[in-house]
Order: structure tokens, then C-alpha cells, then sequence
């Protein structure tokens, strides 16, 4: 076993040994040393990951299982896409095995900074989580209230949500945390960088105050100091990766265009073959991006914060499934996004700091696969990059491009698009919901153009026909109108000799008679 319990009342630093690795099939390396059998697992937890195919704990894993598994608060600090999911997620599913839940009361708790990524924990949690008989639910934003409401109200052993949903549950009393006995806080810095710690702290504040801290980022530092010495009772700090891109599978290439050649050398990087994940700064100029290349023939997603989160997952589930190669995104996806084969990163936009850069790069080379990242720099953006890689422990590769390139070709697999716009066919229509009547037809089925007027008038309406096709009324005499006197009629009809109850627009009538 890696790590065990350290005898300290003071947070520490334990370096790891480094691992003896083997490489899995899906190009991932894993620790050989230990399995998840000699961390003391649950069997049914065991036998659950075996049916995943997860056979052996990454080092992150196997570094933080003893101490979190022993009651432990824990400060994990590992690269990201480097295992923390499980890390924290089976510590949570193995210290709750054999409880119970009360209505709106969870008994665990994960804190998450995105939809996206609370919804990746839940798809990695669930599973392993009914292999216990424990319930596992979201609350994030975005998505059904009332739903989520209902689903505690019924019970959860571990809740995953975003500090601002569950805040609102809080608030509504749909959800009571004072039955939270352990709590998991993933991606902490992120989550000062978007100000969310005044509402983690004021989550932490109702839950147990006896009860189990986990808390996992890729950094350690800053605002998250603050957190962890309020919150956390004798931690024990495991690092097994320095916060800097330190992974030998990842190549860090800066492609030098000019103004007026970055569009083109963009658009051919696009165009290769395998996953890429295009980042830029603003939703503006994602959308834009995104549309440019699908003229083209490139098949892009657009994804970013202004969208619905039903559009953000249906984005996600085409790149996954590889109908759309290239994902086009604000840093909204550079954490939390786990997809399997991206094999390019282009920072189209340089990133504003270095914890970005990392964030970003973290997409591709998860786990020992192999990646590259690129950032497509102008003449004016160069030197602020170089100083911003430096910072990040990152010494890029510098080669100055043009479209068409071999170079560009040899770093990124360019290629020239094909030029045919991509169209989308539309979603075919879902059927009517068992239960429900199906829609009723509109009673009119006639003509839609008209030349002008209201369509909704009597006379562009459609007749009905006898049995010979004519109207009814085709042959009926005209009916004329009975003028009846009225009641006060208007002296001006009077003086003008008309008899009562005639208006002035009658008489242009009683003239052409």
C-alpha cells in the first residue's frame, strides 16, 4: 500500500514512490503495484469495476483510498484527467455502504464548478453506486427543479451538484444538509477563480461538523488555502503530480502565423482527421467559428455558456460519438470534459493565465494516451506567450507556418476541407407520449398563400360541395336586405329623404337601382 495514515496534527506533503506502470489497452497507464482489492473495497465495489474494466487504481488513486478509507480528510493534488473521480468517488460509495437515507437529506456530498462536470461525475458514480443499493442524484442548474426536488424528497445517499443549485435548494427547503457526513470538494481553484467559494463556505457551514472533507484540485494554493484550513481537521496532502505540464506524452507546439493567414491554417487543422478541441475566448466568436467551419465541410459543435444545458449535452454527445470531430468552446470545457481520443488541442485564442493553459491542455494526453496542444500565435501575441508557457513549465516547440504547410501538416495532420457546407438533417419527430391524445388536426387544409386580407376570414375559407361539386347556395337567389327603421335614426338621413334606419352608405346603393 502507497500511503498510509501519517501520525501528524500538521498538514503534510507526502511524496509518493513512483510506481512501477504498465500500459492498458486503451493507452492508459496504470499502477501495478497495488489493486483495488488490497485498498479495502467493498466486494460488491470490486466487482463493479472489474464489469468497467477497471482493473488497477492510478497512482492518485491508490495514494488517497487508504487515508480517505480510514476516515481521513484528504488534500488531493494530482494533474487533471489523472483518476480524481474515482479517487474521491469510491472513498464516498465505500464509507456510505450500508446506510440509509431520510427524505431530503443526503448523507454525502460533491461539489462540482460545472453542469458538465457534475454530470460526468454522475455518469462515473451511478453505476458503482447501484452496486450498493445507494441512490446517487444531481442538482445543477439548467435543468428540472422540480424533478430534483422530487428525487430528494425520495431520498439520496450521495447528491452531486454545483454550490449555486444546491444553494437554491437550501433556500427552498427542498434539501437539508445536516445529515452530510462526508463531503468531496473537486476542482477547488476553479471554483475561486468564479467566486464560488462564498457559497461553499456557506454549504460546508450547515453540513456535519465532525464529518469527512475530501478535497481535489489540480492546484493547491491561493483561496483554496483558506478553505482547507477552515474546513479540513488534520489533513493529509498527497501530490503526485508538480502543478506545471509535466506529461511526457503531450507535444507543446507555437505555430507563428500572420493576421492574414491564421484563418486558413486554423481551418486546415480543423479539417484533419481525429478529435480536436478548438478554444477561444468569447460565445461570440465560438458560434462564429463553428459556422465558418461547417461551411467549409468541417463538421463542428459549438459549445459554451449561453447555451441550454439539453444543447450543451446533445454538443457533447455528438463529440463523444464522433459525428462532430471538432468542438469549438470557451473554457467552459477546459475542465470536467472527459473525452476518450482527442488528439489535438488549438488554443485559437492564447489563454489569459497559465492555470488555463494547463486546464485546456489537460484535454488531450489523459492518463498516458498521447496528444498534442498547440497555440496559434501572431507576431504581436508572442512574446506574451512565451512568458505565459514559461510560467506554466512549458517549453513549446516555435515554428513559424503557412496553410499548406509541411510543417503544419507534420505537427497537426492539416489538411485541406472539402468545401461542401455541412447541413444538418433535422431531429425526426417523437410520437406522442403514452397517455396522451395525439395533437388534433387544424380544420383547415386549404390553401396556405393568400394574396392579401386575413386567411382566417369567412371567404378564404374552403366551401363545402354537394354531391354534384357545386355550393348550395350557388343557384339560390341573391337575398336581399330588409331596412328595418331604427330607433333615433340620424336626422341627416331624414333631410336627405331617405326612408329610417338607411345609412349615407346606402344611398350610393339606392342610386345605381
Amino acid at each position: 500500500m502507497q500511503n498510509s495514515v501519517l501520525p501528524t496534527n500538521d498538514p503534510v506533503d507526502v511524496e509518493e514512490r513512483k510506481p512501477r506502470h504498465r500500459q492498458s489497452g486503451k493507452g492508459r497507464y496504470e499502477d501495478t503495484t497495488v489493486s483495488f482489492a488490497d485498498l479495502g473495497l467493498p466486494k460488491p465495489l470490486l466487482r463493479a469495476l472489474a464489469d468497467a474494466g477497471i482493473d488497477s487504481p492510478f497512482p492518485i488513486q491508490s495514494a488517497t483510498l487508504p487515508d480517505a478509507l480510514a476516515g481521513r480528510d484528504v488534500l488531493g493534488r494530482a494533474q487533471t484527467g489523472s483518476g480524481k473521480t474515482l479517487a474521491f468517488g469510491l472513498a464516498l460509495l465505500a464509507r456510505l455502504d450500508g446506510g440509509s437515507s431520510a427524505p431530503l437529506r443526503p448523507r454525502a456530498l460533491i461539489l462540482v464548478p460545472t453542469r458538465e462536470l457534475a454530470l460526468q461525475v454522475s455518469d462515473a458514480l451511478t453505476p458503482l453506486a447501484k452496486s450498493l443499493g445507494l441512490w446517487c442524484r444531481t442538482a445543477v442548474g439548467g435543468m428540472s427543479f422540480p424533478r430534483q426536488a422530487e428525487a430528494l424528497r425520495r431520498g439520496v445517499d450521495l447528491l452531486i451538484a454545483t454550490p449555486g443549485r444546491l444553494s437554491d435548494h437550501v433556500r427552498q427547503g427542498t434539501c437539508v444538509l445536516d445529515s452530510v457526513q462526508f463531503s468531496a470538494i473537486d476542482e477547488a481553484d476553479q471554483m475561486a477563480d468564479m467566486g464560488f467559494l462564498p457559497q461553499v463556505r456557506e454549504i460546508l457551514d450547515l453540513t456535519d461538523r465532525d464529518g469527512q472533507v475530501l478535497l481535489f484540485s489540480a492546484t493547491l494554493d491561493g483561496d483554496v488555502d483558506q478553505l482547507v484550513k477552515r474546513y479540513l481537521h488534520d489533513p493529509v496532502t498527497h501530490s503526485v503530480d508538480v502543478a506545471t505540464a509535466s506529461v511526457s506524452t503531450m507535444a507543446h507546439h507555437l505555430l507563428l502565423v500572420s493576421k492574414q493567414d491564421k484563418a486558413d491554417v486554423i481551418t486546415e487543422m480543423a479539417a484533419r482527421d481525429g478529435r480536436t478541441i478548438m478554444f477561444v475566448r468569447t460565445k461570440h466568436h465560438v458560434d462564429r467559428l463553428a459556422e465558418k467551419l461547417r461551411s467549409v465541410g468541417v463538421r463542428a459543435g459549438a459549445l459554451h455558456g449561453g447555451k441550454t444545458q439539453g444543447a450543451r449535452n446533445r454538443v457533447l454527445s455528438q463529440f463523444r460519438d464522433g459525428d462532430n470531430p471538432v468542438l469549438v468552446a470557451t473554457d467552459v470545457a477546459a475542465r470536467g470534459i472527459h473525452v476518450d481520443g482527442v488528439s489535438l488541442v488549438v488554443h485559437v485564442d492564447p489563454p489569459a493565465d497559465p492555470k488555463d493553459y494547463l486546464h485546456r491542455a489537460g484535454r488531450t494526453a489523459r492518463a498516458g494516451e498521447a496528444g498534442t496542444v498547440v497555440t496559434v500565435v501572431t507576431h504581436e501575441q508572442r512574446r506574451g506567450v512565451v512568458r505565459l508557457t514559461d510560467k506554466a513549465g512549458v517549453k513549446p516547440e516555435h515554428t513559424r507556418v503557412r496553410p499548406g504547410d509541411a510543417e503544419l501538416v507534420r505537427i497537426t495532420g492539416a489538411r485541406v476541407p472539402s468545401g461542401e457546407p455541412v447541413i444538418d438533417t433535422p431531429p425526426p419527430a417523437r410520437p406522442p407520449r403514452s397517455g396522451h391524445a395525439a395533437p388534433r388536426r387544424r380544420r383547415f387544409e386549404g390553401k396556405r398563400e393568400f394574396e392579401g386580407g386575413n386567411p382566417r376570414r369567412r371567404e378564404h375559407q374552403p366551401r363545402d360541395r354537394d354531391h354534384n361539386g357545386e355550393h348550395p347556395r350557388e343557384h339560390a337567389p341573391r337575398r336581399t336586405r330588409d331596412f328595418q327603421p331604427r330607433e333615433g335614426a340620424n336626422r341627416a338621413a331624414r333631410r336627405s329623404g331617405l326612408p329610417r334606419g338607411w345609412r349615407e352608405g346606402d344611398r350610393r346603393g339606392a342610386d345605381r337601382g
